[in-house]
């Protein structure tokens, strides 16, 4: 009784997701591991106590599952249970972009191509599929820094994600349409190239800060990944133009909670992810559903070291035959690293399901004093 109501306390007072920094090295925007995710549920013992008043602690449980199962669901609030089963058997294509599983584990139905706009640059439009929420929040930010800065270059925009989301090689995350690399801005455009290691001495400050400003007071961003080197001249220039003090440690120097955080190799470049509510909300609530849909019932999957067919057709309730002609494979055989569509033929007992989401409030800054 006593843990979920913690969990209940804390999964409505703060992010659905723990995030802990474990940043694995990379070389440049758009090629790197990125930090992984790792969500920790830790179940608190028992109170003795508990054991007195039986009758009420049953009432407390119940009240807070019922809140649990509750939480994040006004993000689909118009869809009940029945209309959501009928639509997405019917026509997935009418509910929107829809983010499975996490994004270290995920992947992306309905996904939606940023496309291209003067304010922003896509470099890589194959790889540039994410939520509507993402995109919005990408092209929020990006028109923002333009209309403070109209002479300015054009955002660099690198991978978001696959079309169908799943492995997208360098990185760890990317998988379920919430995350994005954003180059700096420089100035007049030109990137000083792999060969400067002191990137945060050539980038344009005012332009970066407004992009940051942007992505933390426009846009649902969890959190956003960038050197402490570059976070320190960011900071500095902040706060000398006249920022709250206390928002910005709010923003940087928060530890675990702050929304901009230290990564490592991310020198010359942002990684920002995002909450998604209802692309989120309705990827938890359709995954039971999956296998009403045959050719969205897969699971994308990268092949380790000692995988063989016949063992992950058996983990995940598939068939040999069926995972070659998904992938094309003419033998048994299988590379590390190669990424597989694996059919699935009844709902996926070992896919990872979020928790319900409730996206926090955006960290604002204070209302600036009225002049006298």
């Amino acid at each position: 009784m006593a843990a979920r109501a913690l969990l209940l306390s804390l999964l409505l007072a703060a992010p659905a997701w723990a995030e802990i920094d474990a940043s694995v090295p990379a070389s440049d925007a758009g090629a790197e591991d990125d930090a992984g995710v790792v969500l920790a549920l830790v179940e608190a013992e028992p109170d003795d106590d508990d054991a007195e008043g039986e009758g009420e602690g049953e009432a407390v449980e119940a009240s807070a599952d019922e809140a649990l199962n509750d939480a994040g669901a006004f993000y689909s609030a118009e869809l009940s249970d029945e209309e959501l089963t009928r639509r997405w058997v019917e026509e997935p294509e009418s509910l929107g972009s829809i983010s499975v599983g996490i994004t270290e584990a995920g992947r992306l139905v309905n996904g939606v191509q940023l496309p291209a706009g003067e304010a922003w640059q896509v470099i890589d439009p194959n790889n540039a599929w994410g939520t509507q929420e993402t995109i919005d929040f990408i092209v929020a930010a990006a028109t923002s820094v333009r209309e403070q800065f109209p002479e300015g270059a054009p955002l660099r925009i690198n991978h978001l994600g696959k079309k169908n989301g799943g492995y997208l090689r360098p990185h760890q995350s990317h998988q379920a349409g919430r995350d994005v690399d954003l180059g700096f801005y420089y100035p007049n455009g030109e990137d000083p190239g792999r060969l400067s290691k002191k990137r945060e001495l050539a980038m344009d400050l005012p332009l970066n800060w407004a992009l940051l400003k942007a992505l933390v007071t426009k846009a649902d961003v969890e959190f956003v990944l960038v050197d402490k080197r570059i976070q320190a001249r960011i900071y500095a220039f902040a706060l000398a133009q006249g920022e709250d003090k206390a928002w910005l440690d709010r923003l940087f120097h928060a530890g675990p909670a702050s929304l901009i955080r230290h990564a490592r190799r991310h020198r010359d470049h942002f990684h920002a992810r995002f909450f998604a509510g209802r692309s989120q909300e309705l990827g938890r609530r359709i995954q039971p559903l999956l296998a009403k849909q045959p050719e969205q019932n897969v699971v994308i999957y990268r092949v380790k070291k000692g995988d063989t067919l016949g063992g992950l057709a058996v983990r995940y309730n598939s068939g040999v035959k069926l995972i070659q002609r998904a992938n094309g494979l003419a033998s048994t055989s299988l590379r590390v690293g190669r990424t597989l569509n694996i059919p699935l033929r009844g709902p996926c007992t070992n896919c990872p399901i979020p928790p319900p989401l409730v996206v926090p409030p955006r960290c604002l800054p204070p209302e600036a004093p009225p002049k006298s």
